[in-house]
């Protein structure tokens, strides 16, 4: 059985504890190691990390990356999970966990470069690299051993060397023989993982886990398999892949394939946003149209500006609201041709905003784009108005004037009421 050692990448052909060359304990062996080639690469508490290389004062100390009194963790380090503060958690929750937690508002600028760094540097390995999401992605090192004169584990464990070595944050890396198995490798071990699924193995591993470990099994559909006496991976495994589609539909034949460890969907690169999207927690709870009309002209201006910047435009808008009791609703309207202009993507979200108005309290309000596509498409006109092509023009005037003076310079007056109003004379 071959060992692997994670600090200096020498293979040895024999189980180890320690690697024979430096000493050092970090090893890992498995029968399959050099035969393996999907994996997923997880950056450890991504946002906190980072801020935690910028400052090493906060090095030893729990850090929560979130907004404010009323906001939620976007995420948490690891000594502030410790205490039990967890990611989507109410801001006053993490702090009445642990109430001694630095906690750092959100700088997406510099977690997007940071990112953009650590995608290029994967692309590095292999061009079959799919983004999760900013800090996560699939590789497939498939045919690179003769590339990398080594093979893919050896390969990914020198990745996460450089990684902390260059960027000074750390990640986990799981490795195995399709997509879904190779995420759930990446969470076995956090912080600094590296941990392997075979194929011999996947029956037998998974039928120890609980179902929540299946994408796309969550909180409710957990409950619905429990009142009918499901828990783990090994009783779905149990039962006829029909039996499961009859009981619970299209989501029964994934739960009888993902059970089996079975999942065919190849790494695919390039993969493109599927929604664009901007939202904002409120200090207060809010209910009148005057006030929150405002702030939604301002996160629509927001959404409005990356899709230009990527020249994208969507013809899905959608608009999201929590309730004062943490309620989710969202709503959405498809236009008939796609758009990126800010006044449009306004227009409908106020539209749908206007529905919801009850009395009821919001403490967050988001707006976004889906249905993506390039912009060459978007925005041919509308018959129905005939101010929109005015307002189209007036637009794209405030945007030549923003890309040359900055986006301060000039605001509609929407937006300027949605800005904080200093207090005193």
């Amino acid at each position: 059985m071959p060992t692997l050692c994670r600090d200096c990448l020498q293979i040895d052909d024999r189980i180890m504890n320690r690697c024979s060359k430096c000493g050092n304990p970090r090893t890992i062996h498995h029968p399959e190691l050099n035969q393996l080639a999907i994996s997923h690469i997880d950056c450890d508490a991504f946002y906190a990390a980072v801020e935690k290389r910028d400052d090493p004062t906060l090095a030893d100390k729990p850090v929560i990356i979130g907004g404010g009194r009323r906001g939620v963790v976007s995420t948490a380090c690891y000594i502030a999970r410790i205490h039990g503060v967890h990611s989507a958690m109410p801001m006053f929750k993490a702090l009445k966990a642990c109430p001694d937690a630095v906690v750092i508002g959100p700088d997406m600028k510099k977690y997007d470069n940071v990112g953009r760094e650590i995608r290029s540097m994967m692309q590095s390995l292999t061009p079959s690299v799919e983004p999760l999401s900013i800090d996560e992605a699939f590789l497939d090192l498939s045919g690179t051993q003769r590339l990398h004169g080594a093979p893919p584990a050896t390969v990914l464990a020198g990745f996460a060397k450089r990684i902390e070595r260059e960027v000074g944050i750390t990640v986990s890396v799981g490795l195995s023989h399709n997509k879904f198995l190779a995420k759930v490798a990446s969470d076995l071990d956090k912080p600094r993982g590296f941990s392997i699924i075979g194929k011999a193995e996947t029956l037998e591993f998974l039928a120890r886990q609980r179902v929540s470990v299946i994408w796309g099994v969550g909180k409710v559909m957990q409950q619905k398999l429990a009142r009918d006496g499901i828990t783990t991976i090994g009783q779905l495994q149990s039962i006829d892949e029909k039996k499961l589609a009859d009981r619970y539909g299209s989501i029964g034949l994934r739960l009888a394939q993902l059970s089996r460890g079975q999942d065919a969907r190849r790494v695919i690169s390039g993969t493109k946003a599927k929604s664009i999207s901007s939202e904002t927690t409120f200090s207060d709870d809010l209910h009148s149209e005057d006030v929150l009309a405002p702030i939604l002209r301002r996160l629509a201006e927001k959404v409005s500006r990356r899709l230009k910047e990527k020249n994208l435009a969507g013809r899905t808008i959608v608009l999201k609201l929590k309730t004062a009791s943490f309620k989710q609703r969202t709503r959405n309207v498809q236009l008939n041709d796609p758009t990126q202009l800010a006044d449009r993507i306004f227009r409908s979200g106020q539209s749908l905003l206007r529905r919801e108005l009850d009395g009821t309290k919001f403490r967050l309000v988001g707006i976004g784009v889906s249905e993506l596509s390039n912009s060459r498409t978007a925005d041919a006109g509308d018959f129905l108005d005939p101010d929109a092509a005015k307002r189209a023009r007036a637009e794209h005037a405030m945007d030549a004037i923003k890309t040359r003076f900055g986006n301060e310079q000039v605001t509609t007056g929407l937006t300027f009421e949605a800005r904080p109003r200093p207090s005193g004379k």
